[in-house]
């Protein structure tokens, strides 16, 4: 019921650190996140059971700063697509809960990321930005592993948001509570491009 299209930002982890794998001359790169293989999922426990669901990325484009750890960008998820395969639900979930008609999109911005890339590509970074949910932003920090094999990259994490605690309806009914707090996990794949050494080279005063 809410997403952490944070996810995202899990990207930004392995550019920060990259630079074992590129040109030394390359300063900064640009990852495009793969809307068809970005998975962001949810879980809410419940005194009964716990409600699982999805939403799907809009769009994601990250740059790093390969010599800061600086990082820009935006991880765009449609509020609109929230989908736990009952339509009751969901339309109460879209509408009262996220309201995505007036919010329709969550948005991870991601600042800054520190971390550490093994010489096989494994890496695990702790990664921080700016989440955009609800017309609120909100400071997060996740942790984040994966993989990057050549330009490539595989990522995962996972975090908790406190719905309830930043401004979002509770939809607990009677007996039938559930947590004020849901658990999201995110999966992605993009692509990474460096800028050319001639260009960089240009740049150079």
């Amino acid at each position: 019921m809410s997403s952490r299209s944070r996810a995202f930002a899990v990207v930004l982890v392995i550019l920060a650190f990259a630079h074992r794998a590129v040109a030394a001359q390359s300063l900064s790169g640009t990852l495009e996140l793969d809307p068809a293989k970005t998975l962001v999922e949810f879980r809410l426990p419940g005194t009964l059971h716990a409600t699982h669901g999805k939403f799907k990325l809009a769009h994601g484009t990250i740059r790093a700063d390969l010599a800061t750890g600086e990082a820009s960008g935006s991880i765009v998820v449609d509020a609109r697509s929230g989908d736990t395969g009952i339509g009751a639900r969901d339309n109460d979930m879209r509408e009262s809960v996220l309201e995505a008609q007036k919010y329709p999109e969550i948005i991870f911005a991601p600042r800054h990321a520190i971390g550490k890339l093994e010489k096989d590509g494994q890496f695990q970074a702790k990664l921080d930005g700016v989440l955009t949910i609800h017309g609120a932003r909100h400071e997060i920090i996740t942790e984040v592993k994966g993989q990057m094999v050549g330009d490539s990259l595989t990522a995962a994490c996972h975090f908790s948001v406190p719905y309830v605690d930043w401004g979002m309806r509770d939809p607990s009914l009677y007996f039938l509570t559930v947590s004020k707090q849901v658990e999201i996990d995110i999966a992605t794949e993009g692509r990474i491009t460096w800028p050319r050494r001639d260009k960089v080279a240009s740049q150079k005063p």
